[in-house]
């Protein structure tokens, strides 16, 4: 029955898809077909198989290893605050990880292995799907930077994106997530379906977006010409670079944090005012919970689920992967990996205007249109988190 209801919302889910498309006659159905059966063997085996258990637990104790190291630095700095006995301080054990993998990242760019990897991976993902280069270059790219690096890397193809094209772009940005702060997700939520997720929604942002807005580039035009988004001369400065780069990151999200779950708070004192004691992750439960329960949610626990992934699309991934954490004791280990795969993405409103703003520095009229279709750009990029859970919990 589960796996019945699983097929049914990749239906639905698709179906939204397809009804927002603004131009049907282009869909490319052979490169969605590829990337569905791609999402599929990829879940299967990791989740089915031994060697994909195996690879599973060796990306996270690698993963794991990093966040030992980058303990050694946090601690070294800020050894000798003490706290209460079993307090943890989101801020000194998650957030300031980020400085280490930021700088990881950028030491990786700088020997140019990432981009080796980023390259040769796009060209892949082109050759199979038929999918536009550049769209398959900043689906690759931006599993491992951030929305506006991504972006960034492909300033210099920005005169040749239409309006789909640039969705498709856009798209790819939000559905993602930078490797920069996995780091910080896996201090959160379990580390294999994290991990799991992350190729997950690359497929998924481009099959969601490829159905709104379909492409075709005639085969003389299809190039993509990659900017190193490395400024760095040499190893240390890359180095520094990258540490500086991953304390705004850690800054910026701990700000958001504050700003984001103090309103929460207020808004949800306001809703108990006038819907008699419910909070707004309440309605959102009820919201989302039909969709969640054709995912393979259990009934008992959609309206919780639910609540969480209202919270991740209103406010940010963080607030709603930290309300999660405490409650994943209460819930079925099938409810916790499709709520993190879902939660793992940038797919909320605050995204939109961080595309649109690195888009409007590039190119103001391409900015503007990127506003333009800011909430059809979310619903998209939620569209394709869903897409992923409901994969997720087909093999749960």
């Amino acid at each position: 029955m589960d796996i019945i209801l699983g097929i049914l919302a990749i239906g639905v889910i698709l179906g939204i898809a397809f009804l927002m498309s603004n131009d049907k006659k282009n869909i490319n159905y052979f490169g969605i077909g590829v990337m569905l059966l791609a999402q599929v063997i990829t879940t299967f085996v990791m989740f089915q198989t031994e060697v994909g258990a195996w690879i599973i637990d060796q990306i996270s104790k690698g993963f794991n290893k990093l966040i030992e190291f980058g303990t050694e630095g946090v601690m070294f700095v800020l050894g000798n605050i003490v706290v209460e006995e079993g307090t943890t301080v989101f801020f000194f054990n998650v957030l300031l990880l980020i400085i280490f993998f930021a700088t990881i990242l950028s030491v990786l760019t700088y020997l140019k292995i990432l981009p080796f990897i980023i390259k040769y991976l796009g060209q892949a993902l082109s050759y199979i799907t038929r999918l536009p280069k550049v769209e398959s270059f900043n689906a690759v790219n931006s599993i491992f930077f951030g929305q506006s690096e991504a972006i960034i890397a492909i300033k210099s193809q920005f005169k040749q994106l239409s309006d789909n094209r640039l969705y498709i772009v856009s798209a790819s940005a939000m559905g993602s997530v930078s490797a920069s702060i996995v780091g910080a997700y896996i201090g959160i939520l379990p580390a294999d379906y994290v991990l799991v997720a992350l190729p997950l929604n690359m497929f998924s942002a481009l099959i969601v977006a490829s159905l709104i807005a379909p492409v075709r580039v005639p085969k003389e035009e299809d190039h993509v010409d990659v900017q190193d988004v490395s400024n760095a001369k040499s190893f240390f400065e890359a180095m520094g670079n990258g540490a500086l780069d991953g304390g705004k990151i850690a800054l910026i999200v701990a700000a958001m944090l504050i700003a984001f779950i103090a309103s929460l708070e207020l808004v949800n004192a306001m809703f108990a005012g006038i819907f008699g004691g419910l909070t707004l992750q309440e309605v959102l439960g009820y919201i989302i919970a039909p969709i969640g329960i054709l995912m393979g949610i259990p009934t008992g626990e959609v309206l919780d689920a639910g609540a969480i992934m209202g919270t991740k699309i209103v406010t940010n991934e963080f607030v709603a992967m930290l309300e999660f954490q405490g409650m994943m004791d209460a819930v079925s280990e099938k409810t916790v990996g499709i709520v993190t795969v879902f939660l793992t993405s940038f797919a909320n409103f605050s995204s939109i205007g961080i595309i649109a703003g690195t888009v409007q520095g590039i190119d103001a009229d391409k900015g503007a249109r990127v506003s333009g279709f800011g909430m059809k750009l979310l619903i998209g990029a939620t569209l394709g988190s869903m897409l992923s859970a409901t994969m997720a919990g087909l093999f749960l």
